[in-house]
Order: structure tokens, then C-alpha cells, then sequence
């Protein structure tokens, strides 16, 4: 029976209860808050044996990049560069670890579940890699917030230069899991993903026109902006999670001006 379980355990993926941050609206007193850039990468929980993906999903690395890690929890983003998505994505979900993951760094924004306020919580990792190297990992840079102007000018330059958007979080607070309002992102658009459940094609040029979105809530609605030639011809597939971004949305709940990111494999 152990076995069994054991077996079915491994089939299985459970999502993780983490931290998640809500929407930075303007109108919050984040002066003394930290900032630090929102890295667009594969977010990997290490629960002090293995990464896991947000959905409970193994990642499989190599031995040689979890070299030294600790016993207790890291939460983080495995990570390149800005706007390499995909590429990361390739990389850091295949199955078989290739000589990739070179380009591969793991960049911790945070410690499940430790003792003490955020300043604390960093802390316990920094002093863990400086005692025990890894030349792959490191700790995403906490910037004071001046006030509001200086944010902006933070969130103009990274934006301007292809990055995500940043992160606002309140360092004085203990860890809380599930979507907290002491941690907020800010972006230019938000997105979202939904599960494509049928897919239009032009009868004139045979090639996507749009796919048919579900939203985790039950809405559905047409997502035909946002796809290159190649995906046109080579759209994803029913039943695949895609991601995209919206500004706002309409009376009926469905997102306004919505345009194509990319399949969700993680």
C-alpha cells in the first residue's frame, strides 16, 4: 500500500498555498515600503529537498545547480533575462535537465514560513549562501520607497527597458500566505490565463482567427489579438492554459483590449 501511494503521490501535483501579491491601485501608503523589480520567469518553491512549481509540479534540475541548498523553504524565481519567457519556460520545464540551465539563475524574493519580518526572513538566506555558495542563486535587490514619485520613476525605468513591472511589499509584516494586501504588483497591464476550450479558424485564410477562453470563474469570451503568423498557423491547443494581458474589464466581467502572452506550462 505504501508503494501505491507513494506512486500516486508522483502522478499527482497539489497547488502550493505561497504568497501572492494584489494590485497596486495608487490610493496605498507604501513610504515605507520596499521595491524590487517583478522578475518574468518560472516561480520555484524550494520545500528544502525540491523546486516545485506554483502548481505543485516537480521541476527537474540539475544536481550541480541546487549545490548547497538549505533545509527549509525558498520562494523565488528561476530567471535569464528580460522578456525570455519562452526560452525559460523551455528550459526550466523539460524534463530532462539539458546544458541550458547554465543560463538558468535562481533569484529569491522570499522565505516561507520563517520567523520575523521581512528584513529578518532575507536574512536567514543570506547568511545560509554566504556560508554555503551557489554561484546561481541570488537574493532580488529590496529598495526603499521614498514616496510615490520615486516608485514611478523605479516602475518607468524597468518597463521602459522590457522588464515586468515591480513588486511593492511592507516589510514590517510576518509571512502570510494566500493573496495579502502587504504585497502589491505594478504593471502597465495586468494578465491573466484561461483554458482555451475551442479555437475559431478563418474559413478565408484557414489560420486562427481566435481562440475561445474559459476564466477560472466560468466566463468565456474570444481572445484574438496578440498572435504572430507563425501562431496563427500553429495555435494552442484545447485544453492548453494561455496567458494573457487586459486593461481592465467590461460590464459582463470579460477583459478589455485583451492580447495574447504565451501557453502556461508550469
Amino acid at each position: 500500500m505504501k508503494y501505491i501511494i507513494l506512486s500516486l503521490l508522483s502522478i499527482f501535483s497539489f497547488a502550493i498555498e505561497l504568497q501572492h501579491p494584489q494590485i497596486y491601485k495608487n490610493n496605498e501608503n507604501i513610504n515605507t515600503w520596499v521595491m524590487s523589480e517583478k522578475l518574468d520567469g518560472i516561480r520555484a518553491y524550494w520545500d528544502g529537498k525540491q523546486f516545485l512549481t506554483r502548481k505543485g509540479k516537480v521541476i527537474y534540475v540539475p544536481k550541480w545547480f541546487i549545490k548547497n541548498f538549505p533545509n527549509f523553504e525558498l520562494d523565488g524565481e528561476l530567471y535569464t533575462k528580460r522578456d525570455d519567457f519562452e526560452n525559460i519556460q523551455s528550459i526550466v520545464l523539460d524534463k530532462n535537465p539539458s546544458k541550458k540551465w547554465e543560463e538558468i539563475t535562481y533569484n529569491i524574493f522570499e522565505i516561507p514560513n520563517a520567523k520575523g519580518d521581512f528584513y529578518k526572513r532575507l536574512e536567514k538566506a543570506k547568511n545560509w549562501f554566504e556560508k554555503n555558495p551557489n554561484e546561481k542563486v541570488k537574493i532580488i535587490e529590496q529598495k526603499k520607497v521614498k514616496n510615490e514619485e520615486n516608485l514611478n520613476s523605479f516602475f518607468n525605468e524597468i518597463v521602459l527597458n522590457k522588464g515586468e513591472g515591480v513588486i511593492v511589499k511592507d516589510p514590517s509584516k510576518e509571512y502570510q500566505a494566500g493573496r495579502t494586501p502587504f504585497v502589491l504588483k505594478m504593471k502597465n497591464a495586468q494578465d491573466m490565463e484561461g483554458e482555451v476550450i475551442d479555437i475559431n479558424i478563418s474559413e478565408k485564410t484557414k489560420v486562427l482567427k481566435s481562440l475561445v477562453i474559459k476564466l477560472e470563474n466560468g466566463i468565456t469570451f474570444n481572445l484574438g489579438g496578440g498572435f504572430t503568423k507563425e501562431q496563427r498557423e500553429n495555435p494552442p491547443k484545447i485544453g492548453e492554459i494561455v496567458t494573457f494581458k487586459y486593461f481592465g474589464f467590461t460590464k459582463n466581467g470579460k477583459p478589455k483590449f485583451a492580447s495574447f502572452l504565451h501557453i502556461r506550462k508550469d
